[in-house]
């Protein structure tokens, strides 16, 4: 399959394609500033890097005999819990090792000293290709990457690209859903949500799900039981403070995260009450806390190892020159009941 790779990515130049030449010729640079801007290298003052770039962006500029990519699949997490992480690698690693390829991760978070973006700074490694987990990257970012034919997959387990690219994600509405209906099951009408942020996509199609789940049982969501936050422990216990301080407080709690519910119950035992007994609490991810807290967590699995190998897979069939047949995957949910929820009072 490596060979296959490095065989895909090499060709000649076709008639009416650009060259490098040209390019320096309409940015007004000589070849080796094009060529530096292509391998990521320093020594480009950053108005004429962002120039050249442009030009590569409009012209579709792609190079006709692009080295042998290194036997490297790299992995970019931007501001991820460091759980997540792990498991996302857990999936990744032995796709990689099937086909010979060692694994590097990039760890993002304030721009870099020198200014250079992480697509950047990946082109000096050329890599096989690049998993993004996080959907902040920009297209920008993403046709940085193409003229040296360096693939590009997202993978984000709160959400999806806002833009076209080939993704990896998890059923977020349909894990809002079964978390609802679970407590509807057990008999709870007065729900409360501890939501992420709504300008993630994938925060949105939780909570969405969850108020799909109360309408169809004729128990809609109070939206005075609703607070939105960020996916952390703080946030959860703030907004659960919140939510539990009322006089009218919910007899159970659905939460965008597993952090948020953690949240949730140290919120619940500052006022005195016990889960599941007084409240029931669901989280969503299935991280190992969930397991060793007490009592254990509820929640919704995601299936982070499944989605960093699929989004390994995706991306060796983009680096070989194929087509995905599917651009955009969505790895299946799954309730994990364990002992935070239970009847109401």
């Amino acid at each position: 399959m490596a060979g296959s790779i490095a065989d895909g990515q090499r060709r000649g130049r076709r008639r009416g394609e650009l060259t490098v030449a040209t390019i320096a010729r309409l940015a007004g640079v000589s070849k080796p500033t094009v060529s530096k801007v292509l391998n990521g290298r320093a020594g480009v003052a950053s108005e004429t890097r962002q120039r050249v770039e442009a030009l590569l962006r409009e012209h579709g500029y792609r190079r006709p005999d692009a080295i042998a990519p290194s036997a490297l699949l790299e992995v970019v997490f931007y501001n991820l819990e460091r759980h997540m992480a792990i498991e996302i690698m857990r999936g990744v690693e032995p796709v990689a090792r099937e086909h010979e390829l060692a694994v590097a991760f990039t760890e993002v978070g304030e721009p870099s000293s020198s200014g250079r973006s992480w697509a950047e700074q990946l082109l000096a490694r050329h890599p096989v290709g690049v998993i993004a987990v996080y959907s902040a990257f920009s297209p920008e970012q993403q046709a940085l990457l193409a003229p040296s034919a360096i693939p590009l997959v997202a993978l984000d387990p709160s959400g999806e690209p806002l833009h076209v690219t080939p993704s990896v994600g998890a059923t977020n509405w349909s894990g809002g859903i079964t978390a609802a209906r679970h407590l509807l099951d057990l008999g709870h009408r007065r729900i409360g949500v501890v939501t992420g942020p709504l300008h993630s996509l994938g925060a949105r199609a939780r909570l969405e799900g969850c108020r799909a789940a109360a309408d169809a049982a004729g128990a809609p969501l109070d939206d005075r039981l609703v607070r939105t936050g960020e996916f952390t422990f703080e946030d959860g216990a703030s907004l659960g403070r919140e939510l539990l301080a009322r006089p009218d407080r919910p007899t159970a709690v659905l939460c965008g995260n597993d952090l948020q519910a953690l949240g949730v119950y140290a919120a619940a035992w500052r006022l005195g009450l016990r889960i599941p007994q007084d409240l029931s609490v669901v989280g969503f991810d299935d991280i190992d806390n969930t397991r060793w807290c007490c009592p254990p967590m509820t929640t919704v699995r995601q299936p982070l190892a499944e989605m960093g190998a699929t989004a390994a897979r995706m991306l060796l069939e983009l680096a070989a020159g194929h087509i995905p047949v599917q651009r955009r995957v969505e790895v299946a949910t799954t309730l994990v009941v364990r002992e935070s929820t239970a009847p109401p009072a």
